[in-house]
């Protein structure tokens, strides 16, 4: 079962991980930063595409605006 472990952390270590050594001994933290600034973007994105939806289906009429449309309420 060690060997399996070790295995694991060989491949997160060595393979998976290996991109973010460059960007760990960067001297600019914009540089440093781009994975984390991607995934904010996106998050971002996602954000603004669900608020659009939820507005579409408010101005449509489909939501259930009745109290019992949930039993904890």
């Amino acid at each position: 079962m060690r060997a399996f472990f070790e295995g694991v952390e060989d491949l997160f270590v060595n393979f998976l991980f290996k991109p973010f050594d460059f960007f760990r001994f960067l001297e600019n933290w914009w540089t440093a930063n781009t994975v984390n600034w991607i995934f904010v973007i996106i998050g971002a994105v996602a954000m603004v595409y669900w608020l659009q939806q939820l507005r579409i289906f408010d101005a449509q009429g489909e939501e259930d605006h009745s109290i019992t449309s949930h039993s904890y309420l």
